[in-house]
């Protein structure tokens, strides 16, 4: 049996329960607790040294421990419905949105929220290794993020996905980092009418109600 190893509330591993619920992947639910610190215990490390969610692990022993190399193995695994485009263009056009949104978007808020949390002092970066905050960073997050909406935003207007025609991964990471833009008290509706409108044909979606 497929083994998800996950954190409910964590916004990295969602990203992973997304694209499993809309593939129809069967598998199995482990959580780990990030905290309680449970990424860390000897018996996480022996299946990720990285310390890090998701990670699913295979009938077969392997292990994949990032969210790229589970859409490439879903969309594999289970070609229908495509998240990752189907014509070459397409594809270039969710790999280019994921890869924006993820540096421009999901970076800005790690920068803030790993940089000013209390229960993340010294835990500024996911991993194995402790390191300090650094208050700049989170500055710097919370400049570069506004700018980023401005942009979807103007993307978004009159559209109804993100790189193509219909639902795709670079929905998925949006959505997921758009959600976790909460975390930092920011309200990415306010004043956008083409992300909420966006925003709210994925909350009818039954993979972002879990």
């Amino acid at each position: 049996m497929i083994t998800f190893y996950d954190c409910t509330p964590a916004p990295s591993p969602r990203r992973a329960r997304i694209v499993l619920a809309e593939k129809g992947i069967a598998h199995q639910v482990k959580i780990v607790d990030l905290s309680k610190g449970e990424q860390l215990t000897p018996e996480f490390r022996a299946i990720n040294p990285a310390c890090t969610v998701p990670v699913l692990v295979l009938d077969d022993g392997a292990v994949l421990a990032d969210n790229a190399g589970i859409a490439a193995w879903a969309e594999g695994f289970q070609p229908e419905p495509p998240l990752l485009g189907q014509t070459p263009l397409e594809k270039a056009a969710v790999a280019s949105w994921n890869s924006r949104i993820e540096s421009e978007c999901f970076m800005a808020i790690a920068e803030v929220l790993r940089n000013t949390a209390r229960g993340m002092k010294d835990r500024a970066l996911p991993g194995p290794h402790n390191y300090a905050q650094i208050p700049e960073l989170a500055e710097r997050g919370r400049a570069r993020l506004p700018h980023f909406l401005e942009r979807f935003e103007e993307h978004m207007t009159g559209r109804d996905w993100v790189a193509t025609s219909s639902f795709t991964l670079a929905d998925i990471t949006a959505g997921v980092a758009l959600d976790f833009a909460g975390w930092v008290k920011v309200d990415v509706d306010a004043g956008r009418p083409g992300i909420a409108a966006w925003r709210a044909r994925l909350a009818e979606r039954p993979s972002f109600q879990l």
